[in-house]
């Protein structure tokens, strides 16, 4: 059936309004990046009077954003490679084989996300203070502590939604890969994996971004050597004053990171998102 003329200029209406309202803080974040200081101070202009990059050379130097960054990096890229590869093999086993306990374990894993992340904070730091206090593997403050603090909040949304998508990959593939001469792992990783790989790389996706831009346990369990991204963007904020052309520079310099990863990835990520609710 053809679209009623009205519908599709309600439609052309609709989507030009949110576009121009997700790109205008897009686009005052850019010219307030290109600003003096003092122009951004000023009354707001559409147009900047005066454009400088000198901003996106300072952001290094008034913090160790460099610092930040790797330690962004280090702990994302880590808390995403453990928590795909533990759920893989925990999504797998649900989904393939029956046990006692697994329907307890599935509610078990899913209830976790009905709780705010502020009600595991007391609970690991105190964790994390007395196994140091304990073993002398010190915990807090460094980026082992932060990996396990992401893993705790990402791995189960990750389980959650890999068995789901093993569901919906036919039982055929693993029996045909036995015959084969496979076991259960041999088969998990020649055919099972490469056939799920649009939902691993959902799952790695949004692993990697809550990483990225988590600010609440990242403000507590770090410090000055391990502090992310997130975090030392307030550095740009002193008691006298606040760089807001250099937060503005910051705030585009660490997104293009995961804006790239996002845009490689889109595909991946929109096919795992919607084949795993069929099937």
């Amino acid at each position: 059936m053809l679209e009623p003329r009205w519908f599709r200029w309600v439609r052309r209406v609709g989507l030009s309004l949110l576009t121009v309202f997700a790109l205008v803080p897009v686009y005052v974040m850019v010219t307030s990046a290109l600003k003096p200081l003092e122009d951004v101070q000023r009354e707001f202009r559409w147009i900047p009077s005066r454009v400088t990059l000198r901003p996106f050379a300072d952001i290094w130097d008034t913090v160790p954003l460099g610092r930040y960054f790797v330690n962004s990096l280090v702990v994302s890229g880590v808390a995403t490679v453990c928590s795909v590869t533990i759920a893989v093999f925990a999504a797998y086993t649900i989904s393939r084989h029956t046990f006692r306990g697994r329907q307890v374990f599935s509610i078990s894993v899913l209830s976790t996300q009905m709780f705010p992340g502020i009600l595991f904070l007391l609970p690991l730091f105190l964790l994390f203070v007395n196994i140091g206090n304990a073993t002398g593997i010190e915990l807090y403050g460094s980026r082992l502590g932060l990996i396990l603090t992401y893993l705790t909040f990402s791995l189960p949304f990750a389980i959650w939604m890999l068995v789901g998508y093993f569901d919906s990959i036919p039982r055929d593939l693993d029996e045909a890969a036995m015959v084969d001469g496979n076991g259960p792992i041999g088969a998990l990783i020649r055919v099972v994996i490469p056939a799920a790989s649009p939902g691993i790389v959902a799952v790695a996706v949004y692993a990697f971004m809550t990483a990225w831009g988590e600010v609440l346990f990242a403000s507590v369990m770090t410090d000055e050597s391990t502090r992310t991204l997130a975090v030392g963007l307030q550095g740009y904020a002193t008691q006298n004053n606040v760089f807001w052309n250099q937060v503005m520079a910051a705030s585009l310099v660490v997104s293009v990171p995961v804006v790239a990863g996002f845009l490689f990835l889109q595909r991946y990520l929109v096919a795992g998102l919607t084949a795993g609710a069929v099937k």
